[in-house]
């Protein structure tokens, strides 16, 4: 855990959550950082708190303590978003230092009620809404909602152009001790870039509409700094983020990149013969490819690695007449996040009969999915060597479905 500078009068405390399933489901094999943010005018705000995993408001407390913040000096809590990973210290505040308001939106004012009973000194705000803390700092207040609880805004500190965004353009990944795009080489950005593309198709991906809607507000602000709840602070090259951000919108209804993910599971060893033969194949034809095995492979992994892919690649066994259940799964998940426009080829083995594919278009079809599919490939047992010829010509069919979608967008 660190606190440090963001600009004058603005302070980050960051702590880092390790070993967790984030919100209990994903994977965050590189961590994440969870950010508050002190704002000290003549008066004193914090922006949003961390949860209360492994005895983290203490930690916060201790933050400020560094920092010669007494936590009873605080007169505003500035809620961005009510979701317990960004509020579940208070609890903990209101017993230690109950004499503060809380400035939130309208939807999270109900929110608190039902999570923490607190109904006491709240200031809901509208777009525009403003509140002095002295010395220049003046906060402006805009509604995002749904990025991603409907309850979400957005704080703008008009003396320094911070906005504090909290889920929005945020990443994973833990921080040691850079915590700024400033003090980060290219290969440090390039990791939390590939940290942002997982958290945004994890978390937010299903949002992506409202992500657009959310870059077009804030992109009408002169804003200097990103500050978000979730990973680096940008105050180099805050574009960047917001850029990248709109990208990751885009790529929901695809195209996205040059990329096909092969995600691809097998019982005794026949479709895997299948896939080894794909690999080959992708590698004569030199694109970018990931390749993800369920249900080894987490969720969580498989949702980037697809987010970013133009084109999808199903290897699966027929499993009691129907798909093999973790792939099943996965598409569901894919289906979820309304991951739609991609570029797919199934294949797979099947033993007495098959069942595989009519499952496969049960799920694209209920979901609405808009994949355009390549003929599959289906065989009886272990792959033949004309099964695997007919498997080279749709993979290359793909790759070259894949590059002109990418081309033409």
């Amino acid at each position: 855990m660190n606190a440090t500078k963001v600009t004058e009068d603005i302070f980050k405390l960051t702590v880092n959550a390790e070993d967790i399933l984030f919100e209990g489901i994903w994977e965050i094999p590189n961590g994440v950082a969870m950010n508050s943010y002190i704002i000290k005018g003549d008066k004193t705000a914090i922006v949003d708190g961390v949860c209360g995993w492994n005895g983290v408001p203490e930690k916060l407390f201790a933050l400020m303590d560094s920092l010669n913040i007494d936590p009873g000096s605080i007169e505003y809590v500035i809620i961005n978003h009510v979701e317990p990973d960004h509020s579940g210290w208070l609890e903990s505040l209101i017993r230690i230092f109950p004499d503060f308001k809380v400035v939130c939106s309208r939807e999270a004012a109900n929110l608190l009620a039902s999570f923490y009973r607190h109904t006491d000194n709240i200031i809901t705000i509208h777009d525009g809404f403003e509140l002095d803390l002295g010395k220049g700092h003046v906060l402006k207040f805009y509604e995002i909602p749904n990025v991603h609880w409907p309850d979400t805004m957005v704080t703008f500190d008009t003396l320094t152009g911070t906005l504090f965004s909290c889920d929005a353009f945020g990443s994973y990944g833990k921080i040691t001790s850079a915590g700024y795009d400033d003090q980060l080489s290219e290969e440090e950005i390039s990791f939390f870039e590939k940290e942002a593309v997982r958290y945004y198709s994890n978390i937010v991906a299903v949002f992506s509409s409202s992500v657009l809607k959310a870059i077009e507000k804030c992109s009408a602000l002169p804003v200097k700094i990103i500050a978000p709840g979730h990973g680096i602070v940008w105050r180099k090259d805050p574009a960047k983020i917001i850029d990248d951000y709109k990208r990751y919108a885009a790529y929901q209804k695809g195209p996205a990149k040059e990329e096909i993910t092969v995600i691809w599971g097998s019982m005794y060893g026949m479709t895997e013969k299948a896939v080894m033969h794909v690999e080959k194949v992708l590698e004569q034809e030199n694109i970018k490819y990931n390749i993800h095995r369920v249900p080894e492979t987490s969720w969580g992994t498989i949702l980037a690695s697809v987010w970013d892919s133009t084109g999808i690649i199903l290897a699966m066994p027929t499993y009691e007449y129907k798909m093999f259940p973790p792939m099943a799964a996965v598409l569901e998940e894919l289906c979820k996040k309304r991951v739609s426009g991609r570029c797919a080829f199934r294949l797979g083995s099947y033993g007495w009969s098959g069942g595989a594919q009519k499952e496969l278009d049960e799920i694209m079809d209920r979901n609405r999915a808009k994949w355009e599919f390549i003929e599959p490939v289906e065989f009886k047992g272990s792959p033949s060597d004309q099964d695997l010829e007919l498997i080279t010509e749709r993979v290359h069919q793909l790759v070259r479905t894949v590059r002109e979608r990418v081309s033409n967008r």
